[in-house]
């Protein structure tokens, strides 16, 4: 029977591919329709209408663009709609979120030290949060502020730190890093689907019944393109720390990932800029490597001090006690604990390692039981760990890890959370 472990983790891959890919589709074009916007120049010869133009090469061809800010008399036959890349990246993600947090919530999603929760619980948190943050910020966007622009960006920038604040109450500190990111990728495709898409369909539907559109609906639906184009650079940020201990794994995570929508607001002020007027201030370089290093000190303030014993003796959830209990255990934890831990500790001995990659821990029997679907997917089915196998991991230590492992019901979904 095919190992359901191996196929689970490259259903994985393969969503992960496409999230991916469908993120690298709608940034870009964001990007790209940001700095077209920009660049605009006026011409004497424009039609009737036009708000202005633009002259680019590309492939080895010219391409000439109009814009119109409500819409021209006449529509083409075809016309192209820029809105599956954002649904496609989010509905992408949100199938990779429920595969590796949700599926996976005893491991990657809860903190027993910070929130003792069921996993439905944590489950339904997660939804929520996600959920809250649009409508919180759709009715800051629908408030009286909403003539003021920089005073909405300064709420919105406030409700966003204390939601990193919260979110690191509950979650793990990976988790509650992605879960921002994921809160922050929901509005701004919804800022697709529920305002600019609806804008852009009332004007159509103007234009055809032979109607003038009203010029609020582009001026509103821009107001919210521009907030996706400021939020982007944090989003995959966010998405990306999940890779790295120094980001999450600090007592100080949430106050990095407020930092880093400071560094999204320098940077993209830079290239805004020198879009429209062909000179970026320079000022923001600065700006955004103070930020970085600040980020930076953050994560290494504080240090591990806990009790080893507690940990040792601290109860398990039901998945990882069954892997805990099962026959070949005793041996592949000797295996891993002898070949891994030096340098997936709370304080790693490996010279030059301050930080256990990936935030992952494999110090004591409960840390190897409780990440036994990892050890048997890096170290048991493949070689990627040790790296090039550095602790001369031996071929009949991996078929104890691939025999404990398989032993509990590794070919079973059960296993797999």
């Amino acid at each position: 029977m095919y190992d359901l472990a191996i196929l689970w983790d490259w259903i994985a891959f393969a969503v992960r591919w496409l999230h991916v890919i469908t993120g690298i589709a709608w940034i870009g074009a964001s990007f790209y329709f940001i700095a077209l916007d920009l660049g605009l120049r006026k011409a004497p010869d424009m039609p009737a209408g036009a708000y202005g133009e633009e002259w680019e090469v590309h492939g080895g061809g010219f391409y000439h663009t109009t814009k119109y800010l409500v819409a021209p008399d006449r529509l083409p036959e075809h016309l192209t709609w820029h809105k599956w890349q954002a649904y496609s990246t989010w509905l992408s993600g949100a199938a990779l979120l429920a595969i590796v947090y949700w599926a996976g919530a005893e491991l990657f999603l809860i903190d027993p030290a910070k929130a003792d929760l069921a996993t439905w619980q944590a489950i339904a948190l997660s939804a929520a949060f996600i959920g809250v943050g649009w409508v919180g910020y759709d009715a800051l966007c629908k408030s009286p502020l909403k003539s003021q622009p920089t005073a909405v960006m300064l709420v919105l920038f406030a409700g966003i730190c204390l939601a990193s604040w919260a979110l690191n109450q509950v979650f793990t500190g990976r988790a509650a890093l992605l879960h921002l990111g994921a809160m922050t990728a929901t509005i701004m495709s919804a800022n697709v689907f529920f305002i600019i898409m609806p804008n852009q369909r009332i004007v159509i539907a103007d234009l055809k019944a032979g109607r003038r559109p009203d010029a609020k609906y582009g001026q509103i639906a821009k107001l919210r393109s521009t907030h996706n184009n400021y939020l982007t650079l944090p989003v995959l940020f966010l998405m990306l720390s999940n890779h790295y201990p120094l980001a999450f794994g600090t007592q100080y995570a949430w106050i990095i990932a407020c930092l880093v929508f400071l560094t999204g607001v320098t940077i993209r002020h830079y290239f805004n800029t020198l879009h429209a007027t062909g000179e970026g201030p320079v000022w923001t370089w600065g700006a955004t490597a103070v930020l970085f290093v600040l980020m930076a000190w953050l994560s290494t303030v504080s240090s591990w001090d806990g009790d080893y014993d507690a940990i040792e003796g601290a109860a398990l959830p039901p998945a990882a006690q069954r892997f805990a209990d099962a026959d070949g255990f005793d041996a592949a934890a000797d295996v891993v604990l002898g070949r891994c831990s030096m340098c997936h500790a709370r304080e790693p001995v490996w010279d030059g390692m301050h930080w256990a990659p990936k935030g992952v821990h494999l110090e004591t029997e409960g840390d190897v039981a409780l990440h036994a679907r990892q050890i048997y997917l890096q170290a048991g089915v493949s070689h990627a760990m040790p790296p090039a196998n550095i602790t001369d991991m031996t071929a009949d230590e991996r078929a104890l890890i691939r025999d404990w492992v398989r032993g509990v019901g590794g070919t079973s979904l059960a296993a797999l959370r």
